[in-house]
């Protein structure tokens, strides 16, 4: 099972990290995606992280300010979320994907579901003042 949890209420501007933990399986052969999808909006991804720790993908909307990470000891992912806009509201969500590797194809983070094989339990983030 993959679950994410850090996630809380913040003011624009502030910062939060995600974690991504995993049970059951160990994450470090696996390629990692954050996603996040906000109230009447379809889920999108944020970024996809290698198992080597390579980040290959980052959404326009948070390069720059988003950081994804990994600690293969801890069998954790992170995403270092700063400079948080109140469009970042979301509910976030870690993912594997079915190749077990980051998709080359921008299809995969516009829409994920054929491409995710497991989605974690998400965690919440707000931002507002």
């Amino acid at each position: 099972q993959l679950q994410a949890s850090g996630g809380g209420l913040v003011q624009p501007g502030g910062s939060l990290r995600l974690s991504c933990t995993a049970s059951g399986f160990t994450l470090d052969r696996y390629a990692i995606g954050w996603f996040r999808q906000a109230p009447g909006k379809e889920r999108e991804g944020v970024s996809c992280m290698t198992s080597s720790g390579v980040v290959l993908y980052y959404a326009d909307t948070v390069k720059g300010r988003f950081t994804a990470s990994r600690d293969n000891a801890k069998n954790t992912v992170y995403l270092q979320m700063n400079s948080l806009k109140p469009e970042d509201t979301a509910h976030y969500y870690c993912a594997s994907f079915r190749l077990g590797v980051c998709p080359y194809s921008a299809d995969a983070y516009e829409h994920p579901y054929k491409y995710v094989n497991y989605w974690g339990k998400g965690t919440q983030v707000t931002v507002s003042s």
